[in-house]
């Protein structure tokens, strides 16, 4: 007996979702696909259920793009709880240690500089992270004692923005892998009073920011609406310088040659560049020998 035909479409592009609290990155990409009635879609970096913010996500052939915006800079704005650590750095955890001590406000910009630059941070026992094949976050609930060692992330900066007697409002930029629960962790440890992450928002994810993000009530108006806050395929790549090209060299790259990059502006040797034609994007792939040498081709259409 033959499998009913799927009448999903195919969409090509980014919708840059403003997720809610409460909600997996998993569920958000399933209602998103289900606005759409698009075939496949995928999200460029979990975001936690407790977390809102920036969460965006590919349709189509923009999910080729992904890995470019996924290992963007990331930025967030957090709020400390003192006094309390949790097992999982968060409100949803259990109490493991506790102090009657509140740093100054002093003495929080003071120790701000320890977590600035490429340092060795623990991710919490609360994460994705698969220990021989487990994610980290299952044995975690199975009640194992999880040690996950240490791994270097980069922090551009981290400020503060506003503090109270119990909790500090922070803003950090940072690349891949870093974990904010980790921040709040350690810097209660180092402040000697514990703490705990309560708030947790994403304000940018690489090219996308908090000015380009929409909500699911905006999309869920009129299909008018969801295709008008649909955003191409090569927003995911804004990043990457672009090579023009013309229906000739278009043509080579989409049957997978090299083609041979001229003139002053031409990239550098080794450089991820992305081609487009016509204003859309057809490659990419790295610079070799003069040539670019396609990873991946866009199938939208010649």
């Amino acid at each position: 007996m033959s499998k009913p035909r799927s009448n999903r479409v195919v969409v090509d592009g980014w919708v840059i979702l403003d997720k809610p609290v409460g909600m997996t990155s998993t569920h958000a990409v399933s209602r998103l696909k289900r606005i759409y009635n698009a075939k496949k879609a995928g999200h460029a970096g979990t975001l936690d259920p407790l977390a809102s913010g920036i969460l965006p996500v590919a349709f189509g052939e923009a999910t080729k793009t992904v890995p470019f915006v996924q290992d963007g800079e990331k930025a967030y704005r957090f709020t400390v709880r003192w006094g309390i650590e949790t097992d999982s750095d968060d409100a949803d955890g259990k109490t493991v240690e506790t102090s009657d001590l509140r740093p100054s406000v002093d003495q929080v910009v003071q120790a701000l500089p320890n977590f600035v630059g490429t340092i060795l941070q623990r991710p919490p026992a609360f994460s994705a992270i698969k220990i021989a094949g487990e994610r980290a976050y299952d044995l975690a609930r199975d009640g194992e004692i999880v040690e996950i060692e240490p791994r270097p992330v980069t922090i551009n900066s981290l400020e503060l923005v506003s503090s109270t007697d119990d909790t500090a409002t922070l803003e950090a930029q940072c690349g891949k892998g870093t974990y904010v629960r980790a921040i709040a962790r350690d810097l209660g440890r180092i402040l000697g009073c514990y703490g705990h992450v309560i708030a947790l928002r994403r304000t940018r994810v690489g090219p996308f920011a908090e000015a380009d993000a929409t909500v699911f009530a905006d999309l869920e108006e009129t299909a008018e609406d969801a295709v008008r806050h649909m955003r191409p395929v090569e927003a995911g790549l804004s990043e990457l310088p672009c090579v023009v090209i013309d229906r000739n060299a278009a043509a080579r790259l989409r049957r997978g040659q090299s083609i041979l990059l001229r003139g002053r502006e031409a990239p550098a040797e080794g450089e991820t560049v992305y081609a487009a034609c016509d204003g859309a994007p057809v490659a990419f792939g790295s610079v070799e020998s003069g040539e670019l040498v396609p990873s991946r081709v866009f199938n939208l259409g010649a």
